[in-house]
């Protein structure tokens, strides 16, 4: 592949709703540009950019893939985007490194939630974007409904460049709002000049009127020949619309159909004409060895720097790092360093990825998106710059998952097997965490979804042939208790030659502070136990906390005081004032009015208002307690409350279908607190269940 300079280079990520035809607009594209010679299809599992095995048997995306389309003198990177909520974090890794964006809008399914959060992504990139309206080809599409229910969200921005020419309810052509033609596909699929239909021509006056206004306020001099009743030239008109486009003032509307390949070449001309190119964008870093901003801007004379903004581990076909460069022109065997890691990487030789097959490239020029093969210890989210300028970017916001199962081994010594294939689809999956809950005796796993988690399991199966098994988290119960105790145990034991024997007094009573799991005071006088047995009465305590009596939860909040006692000068040890202490713990605590704390999170909820009444409803059925509501962006409501962990539990699922998948939550621990009478009693029976069945 020829090596592209910055001016000539588009990194555009293609967003919107799961199944709205991202990936059937890159095949149409790869087909018109000459990289593929017939299209492929999502149900034959044969496209480009859905190459995992989990997207060809899924036939949805579940990676973002990046396709590079050369399109007369130019690169177009290409970001397909998986569009189902699970897989954000690939998202949010294109979204970091585009330039700008195309939100890709079915025109026979009409604006969705995926739309609407695309949008937003754009919005807080703050990234120009096109729309593309896909399966114009569909009896049921409707062009006018998607652009007035844009123009109904998001104002005067939303600039039809294209209007649809039907005739006997079928697509067969557009016209150009913008130089004011007709056209029509003939048998050949090429375009052939037409005559506006009559039914055109008032729409076509009023999405005219709307492109003029925007040019006349680019500039004073436009302004006053505007309101002079002057014409502008076509040239000027698309050299002020790519000022509006690149400042995010106007959002151009296209159509086509994919599958027929029908306004896509149009679509790569309006992409050269009218998204930026990385010059036109601003990229800060800070220098670590002077401390100060460094604007690499995607200037090719400034000190070479390259952002890893995504990796691929996968056994078939290597690890590699895909980067996006900053700064300078990256060539082969470049020693770069790596300033979060304090180390030098020799990058050997460069790539451009098509989705999953790598091609080899000289250099790679500030702007440009590649990768890197074989970089053992760098990660995503690390900055490769030279060692006299060494440079860090800020690192991409990933959203957070709250979403978790416990997971076990299917068979018994995989664990280390597992544990090392987590690792690595963790350095894929930024959106995908792991927890050792040694309190709880359980291994969490983290996810955006219930789908996503799924998806982790088969790829886990697919790729790395060991199986987990999914299932309901172990709630983090713990044990305390309410009043004073007064107990004593003596443990005796004769059985020839020395005995056992320890003998202890103590009283058990709240300490008031549930961060800490016990405190322990000696009060013994006049020796009757020795100093040298008070670390093994608290070693019997350290013992005894870690699973109380009730229900083998942790202790928390008992103060234990040692005041009395008796020891035997030949049979009295360590092991025996430790045996002593760990019965007297439990009868104390069962005589102390023992209760079970349950995990309290604080939950935001953030909903369009039209959902604020169900969520609430929900959330009371939940035993949540709704502190406040709080306006949030535009038409959205964020609800907080307090909720027990234990009620989480599936949340996802249920917020997505009471919202149509527009809900989003966040929460985080808040306190412990005392856990209702029937939730204690089904814990304590469950117990009782475990230790009857063995389980314990």
């Amino acid at each position: 592949m020829n090596v592209y300079t910055t001016d000539k280079i588009r990194n555009v990520a293609l967003l919107g709703h799961g199944g709205s035809g991202k990936t059937t607009l890159v095949e149409a594209m790869a087909y018109l540009s000459g990289i593929t010679t017939r299209m492929g299809k999502i149900s034959d599992g044969n496209t480009l950019s859905d190459y995992d095995k989990e997207e060809t048997k899924r036939l949805f995306s579940v990676n973002t893939s990046v396709v590079p389309i050369i399109w007369e003198d130019t690169k177009i990177n290409v970001l397909d985007t998986p569009g189902y909520f699970g897989f954000v974090g690939e998202v949010e890794e294109a979204v970091s490194v585009a330039d700008a964006a195309i939100i890709v809008v079915s025109g026979k399914n009409g604006i969705e939630v995926g739309t609407q959060k695309a949008w937003d992504i754009c919005e807080k990139y703050k990234i120009p974007r096109m729309v593309f309206v896909t399966e114009m080809d569909d009896d049921n599409a409707s062009f006018r409904q998607v652009v007035s229910d844009l123009e109904e969200m998001y104002g005067k921005r939303i600039a039809p460049f294209h209007l649809p020419i039907r005739e006997n309810e079928k697509f067969v052509g557009y016209v150009n709002v913008v130089a004011q033609t007709g056209n029509r596909w003939d048998d050949k699929g090429k375009v052939v000049e037409t005559e506006i239909p009559d039914y055109s021509k008032a729409n076509l006056d009023l999405c005219r009127e709307t492109l003029m206004e925007a040019v006349a306020e680019t500039s004073e001099e436009f302004m006053d020949r505007y309101f002079a009743g002057e014409e502008f030239s076509e040239f000027e008109i698309r050299s002020a619309l790519r000022t509006n486009v690149v400042d995010g003032s106007i959002v151009p509307v296209s159509m086509g159909s994919s599958t027929l390949v029908q306004g896509v070449y149009t679509l790569l001309d309006d992409i050269l004409k009218y998204l930026p190119s990385p010059e036109k964008r601003p990229c800060k870093g800070v220098n670590m060895k002077t401390n100060e901003a460094f604007d690499g801007d995607y200037d090719i004379a400034k000190p070479k720097s390259a952002y890893i903004f995504k990796t691929i581990a996968d056994p078939f076909i290597g690890k590699y790092s895909l980067i996006k460069v900053n700064s300078g022109v990256l060539k082969t065997d470049d020693v770069l360093f790596n300033s979060e890691k304090n180390m030098d990487d020799k990058i050997g030789k460069i790539y451009v990825m098509r989705a999953n097959k790598p091609i080899e490239v000289k250099e790679l020029h500030a702007g440009d998106i590649g990768a890197l093969a074989k970089l053992t210890k760098v990660s995503t989210g690390d900055t490769l710059s030279t060692k006299a300028a060494p440079v860090i970017y800020g690192k991409t916001q990933i959203s957070i998952p709250y979403t978790y199962m416990r997971y076990k081994a299917k068979k018994k010594g995989d664990e280390d097997k597992i544990s090392q294939a987590l690792q690595k689809l963790m350095q894929e999956d930024l959106t995908l965490k792991t927890e050792n809950d040694s309190a709880n005796g359980q291994t969490l796993i983290y996810g955006i979804g219930d789908q996503h988690l799924e998806v982790v399991v088969s790829k886990l199966a697919e790729r790395y042939k060991v199986e987990i098994e999914l299932s309901r988290p172990k709630i983090a119960f713990r044990e305390t208790i309410r009043k004073k105790s007064d107990v004593e145990y003596k443990y005796k034991k004769q059985s020839g030659g020395h005995g056992q024997y320890g003998h202890v007094k103590m009283t058990f009573e709240p300490s008031g502070d549930l961060e800490t799991t016990y405190t322990f005071e000696q009060q013994v006088v006049g020796g009757a136990v020795p100093k040298n047995y008070f670390p093994a009465v608290e070693k019997g305590l350290q013992e005894s906390v870690l699973k109380g009596p009730m229900a083998a939860y942790p202790v928390v909040g008992v103060k234990a005081v040692l005041y009395d006692g008796s020891y035997h000068p030949v049979d009295s040890s360590e092991m025996a004032f430790k045996m002593a202490t760990i019965q007297a713990f439990k009868k104390g605590m069962m005589e102390a009015s023992p209760v079970l704390l349950e995990p309290i999170a604080t939950m935001k909820v953030v909903v369009p208002d039209k959902f604020t009444g169900d969520v609430m409803g929900d959330l009371n059925k939940r035993r949540g307690r709704v502190l406040g509501m709080n306006p949030a962006e535009t038409g959205k409501t964020e609800i907080a409350a307090d909720v027990p962990y234990m009620e989480i539990y599936g949340y996802m699922t249920d917020l997505r279908s009471m919202t149509g998948g527009s809900g989003l939550f966040s929460y985080e621990f808040a306190r412990y607190e005392q856990a209702p009478s029937d939730i204690q009693e089904k814990e304590i029976a469950a117990r009782a269940n475990k230790l009857e069945n063995g389980e314990e």
